[in-house]
């Protein structure tokens, strides 16, 4: 288990803590996991978590009786121990599940997984995140092709290429700011018309950017490779969210805190 650092208190000095705090607790009922106690330094967020009931239900009806054992307080502090673990695996099946209607699923899962304590299982977030990733990565390879595009070494029809790419890159994302926008405020009354929007603008982002690949079709070299990998994942991460998209529009309008 990963305690926060302290300068004060040391590892050893929470697990003290912890225990003798353990071995004096009097537990009332389920929703009141402790009666009374005073510590003097800060505890992790994970101790504090135990006092939800939906955790507490979980932790065994002998526990409850006789928490002073000391089979029960191994039992807690094993329990403790693995809620960072059951946390990491319900966000990884929910970035899994978005990502699963996808062409390119463990790219999706890579690329997403950060968004998954918040997005959880609502389509607008995924979709909303994955539009975002995707203006992020069309920029980084936007940048990409403008230091190119200035390097000396791109000549002839490579760097006409190179060129046509910076523009269609450009054009990605500014139908890609749409759709996000579009995104942050979605209404009942509108939905099929900005589903619609959306399809369209982010559609249109995966033809821009495939455009630029089929620029350097049949042309080698180790710069064209480059260019080549680098808009190719581009239109994977492009052709996940139109994926995202398109479930949001089969789920429907989504009523909700935080959307």
């Amino acid at each position: 288990m990963n305690f926060p650092s302290h300068p004060q208190y040391p590892f050893s000095h929470y697990i003290n803590s912890l225990i003798s705090t353990l071995t004096s607790i009097k537990f009332t009922n389920q929703n009141s996991i402790l009666s009374s106690y005073e510590l003097n330094l800060p505890l992790p967020r994970t101790f504090f978590a135990l006092s939800s009931p939906p955790l507490l239900s979980d932790i065994s009806s002998n526990m409850l009786r006789a928490p002073t054992s000391r089979t029960s307080i191994v039992t807690l502090l094993a329990f403790i121990s693995i809620l960072p673990w059951l946390t990491h695996s319900a966000q990884t099946s929910y970035v899994q599940e978005a990502c699963s209607v996808t062409l390119h699923p463990d790219l999706c899962i890579r690329s997403l997984s950060p968004f998954s304590s918040t997005a959880k299982r609502s389509p607008t977030k995924w979709a909303r995140a994955s539009v975002s990733v995707t203006i992020t990565e069309a920029k980084a390879v936007a940048r990409f092709l403008v230091r190119l595009k200035n390097n000396r070494r791109m000549k002839g029809r490579n760097r006409a290429a190179v060129s046509d790419c910076v523009e269609v890159f450009e054009d990605a994302i500014d139908e890609l700011h749409r759709s996000l926008g579009v995104l942050r405020r979605l209404s009942r009354s509108k939905f099929d018309a900005q589903m619609g929007d959306l399809t369209t603008w982010v559609s249109a982002a995966l033809t821009d950017e495939d455009t630029c690949v089929d620029g350097f079709e049949g042309e080698r070299g180790r710069l064209v490779n480059l260019i080549r990998n680098r808009a190719v994942k581009a239109t994977y991460i492009t052709s996940n969210a139109l994926a995202l998209v398109n479930k949001l529009a089969a789920s429907g309008f989504e009523t909700g805190p935080n959307l």
